[in-house]
């Protein structure tokens, strides 16, 4: 999918949208500290629901970290498209050289 902003076009999910210019490659980095973060967390709570798992009384405890766990790795996908999304309202920008600082 290609979207046309200010006269240029941007195609949805190709490679090189981060190495566009500075701000893309900023945003693509935030992105992915969060989605770091988030995969993390889901992790966590299908971990910590698991050993809930292993006794009667923290059982629903458990459920409740596989529900949460699976919302946030859920959520992954729909990181990536505001990401996708926040560059097209970056715009589309030069192609930049890599950047050493």
């Amino acid at each position: 999918m290609t979207t046309a902003i200010d006269g240029g076009t941007m195609p949805l999910f190709a490679p090189g949208n981060r190495t566009k210019s500075q701000a893309h490659r900023r945003l693509y980095a935030l992105y992915e500290v969060v989605y770091t973060l988030v995969d993390m967390l889901a992790a966590l709570c299908f971990v910590v629901g698991s050993i809930a798992f292993f006794f009667e009384a923290w059982k629903t405890f458990g459920t409740w970290n596989f529900l949460i766990g699976s919302v946030l790795f859920a959520a992954k996908p729909s990181l990536r498209l505001v990401r996708e999304l926040h560059y097209l309202r970056v715009g589309p920008g030069r192609l930049a050289p890599a950047h050493d600082g």
